[in-house]
């Protein structure tokens, strides 16, 4: 099993024809990703790489049955294509796209909120749950199918997360960026909530930043509600004050939101917090096996 996306995805690029539209879509299909459809405003009715364009998501939907979409189009354009897939009753969006404006995205946030609509980014990698499906712009290769769970800010720290994890042997259920940004879509609790939930993830990777609380609220909500194992990393934590570190999200205000900070408050809510990003993978191994010497312990 996996969270969000697996094998019956059926999904819309928005932006197939731009350059990097394209070259994410080759990616995805080469994957197995059930790409149906793609949408650029006035060039509908051609096919690339075997998908038939549309002018519109509502059109694209309409005649695939679609029930997701990957948005690459430019930062400009991005907020109102985010507006048009859930207007068109697109349930999971995912909108790759860096660099939209703060306050496009608060009025985005606030459109889709009474919807049934889950928006992933923007400024993020994507999803893939290994072996069924990729959303996005993450490399396959270093991901395997199995039962740990990863959800990030950060896409670089995603890769080396999950890369050390294949490397020792330990396979993904679902790896999940949600975006560097200040405002997002889908937010940490979300998504461990979805990987508490589900009975085929025994373990959850969380990979945290500089900036905001949205890690603290994680870590509270991770001590009172959360069955399985978290192994946690922050990554900033030599980032200087008042500085803007990569992602707009990652910027230290008025003495809050530092790594120290929200490594002290995992740390007191019982999260194993690895304090370089090359021990995540080691950590999350130790975590299983204590997992596994406890339940063989169990009469």
């Amino acid at each position: 099993m996996s969270i969000f996306i697996d094998e019956t995805t059926r999904v819309i690029v928005q932006g197939i024809t731009g350059k990097h539209g394209l070259f994410h879509t080759k990616q995805m299909l080469k994957y197995g990703t059930k790409i149906v459809a793609g949408v650029t405003p006035d060039k509908g009715g051609q096919v690339i790489e075997g998908v038939p364009v549309f002018n519109t998501v509502a059109q694209a939907k309409e005649e695939t049955g679609a029930n997701a979409s990957v948005i690459y189009v430019p930062a400009r354009f991005a907020a109102d294509a985010v507006y048009e897939a859930a207007d068109a009753g697109v349930g999971t969006i995912v909108c790759i796209t860096e660099g939209i404006p703060v306050l496009d995205m608060v009025k985005v946030k606030e459109y889709i909120r009474h919807m049934d609509v889950r928006l992933f980014g923007p400024n993020c990698p994507g999803l893939i749950s290994p072996g069924k499906c990729k959303l996005g712009i993450m490399p396959a290769s270093i991901h395997m199918p199995g039962r740990v769970g990863v959800v990030s800010r950060s896409g670089t720290l995603t890769y080396e997360a999950v890369n050390q994890l294949t490397l020792l042997g330990i396979g993904q259920s679902t790896a999940v960026g949600i975006g560097g940004d200040p405002v997002i879509g889908t937010g940490f609790i979300d998504v461990l909530d979805a990987f508490n939930r589900d009975a085929d993830t025994d373990a959850v990777v969380m990979i945290g930043e500089i900036g905001g609380s949205s890690e603290e609220a994680a870590a509270e909500w991770i001590q009172h509600n959360c069955d399985k194992p978290v192994v946690a990393f922050i990554g900033g934590q030599s980032a200087p004050a008042g500085k803007r570190m990569g992602h707009a999200g990652a910027i230290i205000s008025g003495g809050k939101g530092t790594a120290a900070d929200k490594i002290a408050k995992l740390e007191a809510c019982g999260v194993t917090v690895s304090r370089s990003p090359h021990t995540i993978g080691a950590l999350m191994k130790k975590k299983l096996e204590e997992k596994n010497r406890l339940c063989a312990d169990r009469p």
